[in-house]
């Protein structure tokens, strides 16, 4: 697939330019498709008491969006990138948003479009 080769050319670190050509912020994370990432499922466990079970139950699992959409970034893979333009300061580039990958990677869509970490 298309966006897989695109997306095994980002490294992290990497700058990011929208649409527009503005400087978004720097690629944070890289992670490429799971086909098998099309189902959500809430935990079927109780937290328990310790606190090592209570860090796992409260740890933030990528992405950090609502459970659909995170179900179709997994699904296609996407980019997580840090920005000091949205208030959370990571916005998340599905796979076939990424229109290059030359000094940069450059996006088809303007900032507005990503979604934000929550």
């Amino acid at each position: 697939m298309n966006e897989q080769r695109v997306l095994s050319r980002v490294t992290t670190g990497m700058r990011v330019v929208d649409v527009a050509g503005s400087e978004i912020g720097t690629v944070d994370l890289v992670q490429r498709d799971d086909p098998n990432a099309v189902t959500v499922q809430a935990p079927t466990t109780d937290p328990g008491s310790s606190l090592n079970e209570l860090i796992e139950a409260t740890a933030v699992e990528e992405p950090d969006v609502p459970a659909d959409l995170a179900a179709r970034l997994r699904h296609s893979g996407y980019l997580k990138v840090s920005t000091d333009r949205v208030r959370t300061g990571a916005v998340y580039v599905p796979a076939d948003q990424i229109a290059a990958v030359t000094d940069a990677v450059r996006l088809e869509v303007p900032l507005a479009d990503l979604p934000a970490e929550e």
